[in-house]
C-alpha cells in the first residue's frame, strides 16, 4: 500500500509526478509531441483538449493543491478568469463580482459579458450584506478575490461559501495572491479557484500560465468552453511550470516572513503614509485573514508622505525592481494606476482608494535588512527631490 501524502512541501514535490519508465530519471519526463494516436487508445491526446502527459499530470498536482478533483492548465491567469466565467455562465445568467477586482477581470466584465447577455453587478462592500442584496433570481455566481490586487482587501470566504450555498449559486475565487500554500478556498466551501499560475506557482517571473480547479461536475463545462478558445499552455511550459510548483512552499514561506517584517518596517517609518497588509493587526480585514489564511502572503501596498513623489521613488530604487509582474523571488514595486488598474477612470480608482501615489510592493526572499536599505536610500533621495 503507497503512503499517503499529507504535508505541503511533499505534496507539491511529488504530486502528479510523471514516472519515467525508460530511464527512471529523477524529474518527470517531457513530452513534446503534439500529435499522438487515435485509433485503439483509451484517450485521444491533443495539446488543445488539455490532456496531454504533461498537461494533465500537472493538472492533478494542482488539484491535489486546492483540495478540488480536477484542474486545467491555461497560457495566462486571464485564460483561466475568462474561460471558467465564459464555461459557467450563459446569456440571460447573472454574475455578482466583489468591486475592487484585477483590472484585468474588471475589464473583462465591463468591456465584454454584456457583448454575450451576461449581466453583473459590483458588491458595494465585503460584508455578506452586500453580497446578497445583489443576488437576483438569474444569479449564477459569485466571484471574489482575497487578498485583492492591490489593496490587500479581505473577504471572509466562510461567508461567501455559505451565501452561495443558500442560493444554490457557484462561488469562484481568485486565490493568486495567497497561493494554495498560504490558503485553500475548498475548505471554506468555494466551488471553483482560479490562479494566475505566471505569480507564485511560477515563481520566477519567467512562466507566463493560468489554472482553475474545481470539481468533476464544474470541470466539463469549463473543459468544453476551453477546447473551443484554444488558451492550452505549451507543454515546455507545463513542464516549466511543474518544476517550479516543487519549491513553491519554501518560497512563499519566505515571502511570508520577508513580508510582515517589511510591513512593520514601514509602518513605522516617516516617510510613509499607509501599509495595506492584512498580517498588520491594524489592517481591517486581519482578524479575517487569520482565520482562512496559513501565512499573510508576500504582497503589500503602500503610499509615500504627501509631497514625495511615488515614481522617482521607484526610479531610486536599485535592488527592488520597478516591474510589471508580482510573486517572483525577485522584490519589485509598481504603481497600480500606470499598470493593472489603468484601464479604470480616474473615479472608479478613486472609488477603490487606488491613489496615485499607491505603490504595490511584492516581496521576494532576499534578505530583508537589503530591501530595507535599498527603500531607506530611495526614500532619502525623493526627499531631497526638487
Amino acid at each position: 500500500m503507497e503512503p499517503r501524502i499529507q504535508g505541503l512541501n511533499t505534496h507539491l514535490v511529488h504530486t502528479g509526478e510523471l514516472e519515467d519508465p525508460l530511464y527512471h530519471g529523477a524529474v518527470s519526463p517531457l513530452y513534446l509531441s503534439t500529435s499522438y494516436a487515435f485509433d485503439e487508445v483509451d484517450i485521444k491526446r491533443y495539446p488543445r483538449n488539455f490532456n496531454t502527459p504533461n498537461q494533465e499530470a500537472l493538472g492533478h498536482k494542482i488539484a491535489a493543491l486546492e483540495n478540488k478533483e480536477a484542474a486545467l492548465i491555461f497560457g495566462s491567469g486571464m485564460a483561466a478568469v475568462s474561460t471558467a466565467i465564459m464555461g459557467l455562465v450563459s446569456s440571460g445568467d447573472h454574475i455578482v463580482f466583489q468591486d475592487d477586482l484585477y483590472g484585468g477581470t474588471r475589464n473583462l466584465a465591463l468591456a465584454d459579458l454584456r457583448r454575450f447577455g451576461i449581466e453583473f453587478s459590483m458588491a458595494k462592500g465585503l460584508e455578506i450584506k452586500d453580497f446578497e442584496s445583489e443576488i437576483r433570481p438569474n444569479t449564477k455566481l459569485i466571484y471574489v478575490e482575497t487578498p485583492s490586487n492591490p489593496l490587500l482587501k479581505i473577504i471572509d470566504l466562510d461567508m461567501i461559501g455559505r451565501l452561495a450555498k443558500k442560493h444554490g449559486i457557484i462561488s469562484m475565487i481568485d486565490n493568486t495572491f495567497a497561493s494554495p500554500v498560504n490558503q485553500v478556498p475548498d475548505e471554506f466551501g468555494i466551488d471553483v479557484v482560479i490562479h494566475s499560475a505566471t505569480k507564485y506557482m511560477g515563481g520566477h517571473s519567467d512562466i507566463s500560465a493560468g489554472a482553475i480547479a474545481t470539481s468533476n461536475e464544474l470541470i466539463a463545462p469549463i473543459w468544453s468552453m476551453a477546447k473551443s478558445l484554444g488558451g492550452n499552455l505549451s507543454e515546455m511550459t507545463v513542464w516549466l511550470l511543474e518544476r517550479s510548483i516543487k519549491t513553491m512552499g519554501l518560497r512563499v514561506h519566505r515571502q511570508n516572513e520577508n513580508a510582515l517584517a517589511m510591513a512593520h518596517f514601514l509602518s513605522a517609518h516617516h516617510a510613509i503614509d499607509r501599509v495595506y497588509y492584512p498580517g498588520l493587526v491594524e489592517h481591517p480585514g486581519h482578524e479575517i485573514a487569520k482565520k482562512q489564511m496559513k501565512g499573510f502572503g508576500g504582497m503589500m501596498s503602500f503610499e509615500l508622505r504627501s509631497g514625495l513623489d511615488a515614481r522617482f521613488f521607484q526610479q531610486q530604487l536599485k535592488l527592488i525592481k520597478p516591474s510589471m509582474s508580482l510573486a517572483g523571488v525577485e522584490s519589485t514595486v509598481l504603481s497600480p494606476t500606470m499598470t493593472s488598474h489603468h484601464s479604470l477612470t480616474l473615479e472608479e480608482r478613486k472609488n477603490q482608494g487606488i491613489s496615485e501615489g499607491l505603490i504595490r510592493f511584492s516581496v521576494g526572499i532576499e534578505e530583508v535588512s537589503d530591501l530595507q536599505r535599498d527603500i531607506e536610500q530611495a526614500i532619502a533621495k525623493t526627499e531631497n527631490h526638487g
